[in-house]
């Protein structure tokens, strides 16, 4: 069986797992052949198919999610590592990189709250020289993995990858200030309905936050400030429905708030000032 082959039948084999199954088949083709998809379509296609594809196929149809069987994502133009320990990072995430790259004449420190793959802080340290860059994660094993990233893509000004958990007293100290915080925290309702491959592969204590999706928001915003420079500013993932919750929260605790929305217009960043 050649290549073309092995992917049409795969993404057959995909179809009731998967709304991209075609793209699905021919990313872990690509990653078992040790190509990009782009070399694959342009020289392979006519090929054996190679030996282990199946298995990746079966991994797929049993809900695991192409990122965690390749072990990469691409987030804003940067190719991360990702495992089970971190969350996979989405396109939507991308709302807050360009929130915070809007901001002309912003400079100094950068802190990335529920690091995991590094994604938001390294995202943002790639488009701006001279920052210094600090993550934080409850998880060592996320922590492990930011780390791995910052150092492949050469951004050494990430200056500690720290386990911290904020619903831990003193979890701040030693941090200092920062000119731009970033969070995607967890937000997802518990009783949430979630694909399989989410809610059976990505971790949990990333992902759930109570019965409203508001426990950490709510625990978390009344202590930004002390993180923040006076000129300083925070950007919050928040789910498409929490604007207003959230919003509360931080008006509460006495931010100005900016909403941004992603390209699906769905409310996706909130800006605390």
């Amino acid at each position: 069986m050649t290549v073309g082959d092995a992917i049409r039948t795969a993404a057959t084999r995909l179809a009731s797992v998967s709304d991209t199954a075609r793209l699905d088949a021919e990313l872990l083709m690509a990653h078992a052949l040790g190509f990009t998809r782009s070399e694959m379509l342009l020289r392979a296609m006519r090929d054996p198919a190679p030996e282990g594809f199946a298995v990746l196929i079966e991994r797929r149809a049993a809900h695991e999610p192409v990122a965690y069987i390749t072990g990469t994502a691409e987030f804003y133009g940067l190719t991360l590592a990702v495992t089970p320990a971190t969350l996979i990072p989405r396109g939507d995430s991308e709302t807050l990189i360009e929130a915070a790259l809007e901001r002309e004449g912003m400079q100094g420190r950068v802190i990335d709250l529920g690091t995991g793959s590094g994604a938001l802080l390294l995202a943002v340290l790639a488009n701006r020289e001279g920052w210094e860059g600090v993550g934080i994660d409850a998880s060592d094993d996320a922590l492990a993995v930011a780390a791995r990233n910052a150092a492949a893509l050469g951004l050494t000004q990430c200056s500690a990858w720290l386990h911290r958990n904020w619903h831990t007293p003193g979890w701040a100290d030693g941090l200092g200030t920062f000119d731009l915080v970033l969070c995607n925290p967890p937000y997802v309702e518990v009783d949430a309905q979630l694909e399989p491959q989410v809610r059976e592969h990505e971790p949990a204590s990333a992902l759930f936050a109570g019965p409203e999706g508001l426990d950490d928001y709510r625990v978390l915003i009344p202590q930004l400030r002390a993180l923040l420079n006076p000129d300083g500013i925070a950007i919050l993932e928040i789910g498409a429905n929490q604007a207003e919750a959230v919003g509360a929260l931080a008006a509460a605790s006495g931010f100005a708030t900016v909403l941004r929305r992603d390209l699906a217009g769905r409310p996706r960043g909130l800006i605390l000032m």
